[in-house]
């Protein structure tokens, strides 16, 4: 019996064989090359520690940027509210200050028309007062009106920048919990 008729009997020649110890062989490596990757827990966990610090890190630099553009918002808001309200206090002043005159001018002229010379002149001096302490009332009342208001802002704005790095890295950490107990489950 020669190799051809140990063939085709379905015994493999001695070639087959060897290429069928080495097939096997590469896979046997390829397996414990695997295995052994699997195995090595320490380079996994670098892995992932890497990974996570990475995205801890981007989710860092996004809750500031957030925060910074939020602190900024609140600002402008506080800004145009302190703006409106003393403008407003300052067309408020200024019309409670004409309406005085004006009733004041009609007063003086109703008893101008009435009254005798001397009574005039006393009269005179009188609505001299009046509208002197008119114009010093609303004055008052513009300069008085908005300064609680610009002191609330500036006192909310003085927290939210004094409060900033704890709240920044209580996110920080907040969102590496999360990101590690999320790859945990991955990994189940």
């Amino acid at each position: 019996m020669n190799d051809e008729s140990q063939n085709k009997m379905g015994t493999p020649t001695p070639e087959e064989l060897r290429e069928q110890v080495e097939r096997t062989r590469d896979e046997l490596g390829q397996t414990v090359e695997a295995l052994a990757a699997k195995a090595d827990i320490k380079a996994q966990a670098k892995g992932k520690a890497e990974a996570v610090k990475a995205q801890a890190a981007e989710k860092t630099a996004a809750v500031k940027a957030q925060a910074a553009e939020k602190t900024g918002t609140v600002k402008a808001q506080a800004a145009e509210k302190a703006a409106a309200v003393k403008e407003q206090a300052a067309v408020k002043a200024a019309s409670a200050s004409g309406q005085i005159r004006e009733k004041t001018g009609q007063a003086a002229e109703l008893v101008k028309d009435r009254t005798p010379d001397a009574v005039l002149e006393k009269t005179a001096q009188a609505a001299a007062q009046v509208r002197e302490s008119a114009a010093r009332a609303g004055q008052y009342a513009a300069d008085r009106t908005p300064d609680p208001l610009l002191e609330k802002a500036g006192r909310a704005a003085t927290a939210a920048r004094s409060n900033r790095a704890p709240l920044i890295a209580g996110g920080a950490l907040l969102i590496a919990f999360l990101l590690v107990r999320r790859s945990r489950g991955r990994n189940r």
